[in-house]
C-alpha cells in the first residue's frame, strides 16, 4: 500500500481538504486498498479539532466530506510510516525537513510539483481570509491531488512491470 500524509500548519483547513479531495479521488478510481490517507499538522495548536467549518462547507459544497478527520501534528514516526509526505507551503516543508530524520527526506514534497505546471510556491493559507479563498484553495488542491494520484498509479505501475 503506498500511504500518503498531508501537512499543513495547524491541520484545521488546507491539510485536511486535501486528504479529503484525495481520498475521494482514490476512492472513485477504486484504488482504496492501495493507497491510503492521512493528515496532520507542524503545529499542535488545533489537536482533537475538526477542520475550519469553512473548509467544511466548501468541499461539502463540491460533494466531499472532511467533517470525520481531527487535527492531529506530525511525528517523526510518520516519516517511516508514509511514502510521501506532502507540504502545503515552503515554510511546512522546511519545518519537515527539521523533524525529518535526514535518509528519509526524499519522502517530503511541495504539494503544488504535482500541478499541471508545477507552479507556485505552495498552497496558500486561506484561514485568515474569506470563503472565497477557501473556493480557489479548494481548486488548487484539486489540481494538485490529481497530479499526485496520476504520479502514484505511473509508479505503481511501472513497479508492478518489473
Amino acid at each position: 500500500m503506498t500511504k500518503v500524509l498531508f501537512v499543513c500548519l495547524g491541520n484545521i483547513c488546507r491539510s485536511p481538504t486535501a486528504e479529503g479531495v484525495f481520498r475521494n479521488l482514490v476512492r472513485r478510481q477504486n484504488l482504496g486498498d492501495a493507497i491510503g490517507t492521512d493528515s496532520a499538522g507542524t503545529s499542535g495548536w488545533h489537536i482533537g479539532a475538526p477542520p475550519d467549518p469553512r473548509s467544511c462547507a466548501e468541499a461539502q459544497r463540491r460533494g466531499i466530506r472532511i467533517d470525520d478527520l481531527r487535527s492531529r501534528k506530525v511525528e517523526v514516526a510518520d516519516f517511516s510510516r508514509f511514502d510521501y509526505v506532502i507540504a502545503m507551503d515552503e515554510a511546512n516543508r522546511a519545518d519537515l525537513e527539521d523533524l525529518c530524520p535526514t535518509p528519509l527526506r526524499g519522502r517530503i514534497h511541495l504539494f503544488t510539483e504535482f500541478a499541471p505546471e508545477g507552479t507556485g510556491s505552495g498552497v496558500p493559507d486561506p484561514y485568515y481570509g474569506g470563503t472565497d479563498g477557501f473556493a480557489r484553495v479548494f481548486d488548487l488542491i484539486t489540481e494538485c491531488a490529481e497530479g499526485l494520484l496520476a504520479r502514484i498509479v505511473a509508479e505503481r505501475r511501472e513497479s508492478n512491470a518489473r
